[in-house]
């Protein structure tokens, strides 16, 4: 890692370098690091955001959506003339623009177990900001298996949740074993999300992923942060690794080609 900082640097991170938590050393280990975030609809927009003006130095965005304008209420990093364009495309456009220390790997693309092994290794945190189950229970999995920590966030309507997933933690299956039925957790396009849920949450997330990369701080390891947004209020709730887990427990898989990321993504499931 090299702690070499040009005089554009020094004045641009300014704020992190003067903080003893963070200083130029750890301003060096951003711009050193490389996280992924599947995702850049409205939790991914704040995250993306954020991550690129503090200075991770690459940044990987999976995504295999266009930009529709009924996205513009909440996904900040999209503009009106992004219509129609890939998601990817307009949010590596909007990081050059913010912070030209950041290099943007886009991958326009669902994550699929067949492509996971082929984008995910090699980033130091994966920031989960996807918005189905399948999405969800594949990149724990596989990032388990990796030993990769996950920042992961969900909204629904006025409300928000948040914890991260690290290798010494319990994981995300520890939480909830399997996916809804499906059709019993209505989508933003049937019910709505207010517009500025999403970047509470996302900005959490990013938090998590540069306190991951910076070693600082206690994380939401182990621990689910709920966010009502109707009734500010935040309510943190502890939960543990099952020694049961199929991922993370006594007997885990060796591969997540042992898993369909289908409906309820199930381990063993026909």
């Amino acid at each position: 890692m090299s702690l070499s900082l040009d005089s554009t640097q020094l004045d641009r991170y300014s704020r992190h370098i003067i903080m003893d938590e963070v200083g130029p050393e750890g301003q060096s280990k951003l711009l050193d690091s490389r996280v992924l975030v599947v995702g850049a609809g409205g939790l991914g927009a704040p995250v993306i955001q954020y991550l690129a003006a503090a200075g991770v130095g690459r940044l990987g965005v999976v995504d295999d959506d266009v930009v529709e304008r009924s996205n513009l209420q909440r996904q900040v990093i999209h503009g009106d003339d992004d219509v129609g364009r890939p998601k990817v495309e307009s949010a590596a456009a909007f990081v050059e623009d913010l912070n030209p220390d950041v290099d943007v790997e886009t991958y326009e693309t669902r994550l699929t177990k067949e492509n996971v092994g082929e984008i995910v290794p090699g980033h130091d945190v994966v920031v989960d900001a996807s918005d189905n189950f399948p999405t969800r229970y594949l990149l724990n999995d596989f990032c388990r298996l990796r030993e990769i920590p996950i920042a992961h966030g969900a909204i629904y309507k006025f409300e928000g949740q948040i914890t991260t997933l690290t290798p010494d933690g319990p994981c995300y299956r520890c939480l909830f074993p399997e996916a809804p039925e499906p059709g019993t957790v209505p989508d933003c396009a049937t019910t709505g999300v207010l517009g500025v849920l999403p970047g509470t949450v996302g900005c959490i997330q990013a938090t998590e992923a540069v306190k991951l990369v910076l070693d600082a701080g206690e994380t939401l390891t182990g621990r689910l942060l709920f966010y009502d947004a109707m009734e500010m209020s935040f309510e943190t709730v502890p939960y543990q690794r099952n020694p049961e887990c199929p991922v993370c427990g006594d007997d885990p898989i060796d591969s997540v080609d042992e898993v369909e990321y289908t409906e309820a993504c199930t381990i063993g499931a026909e």
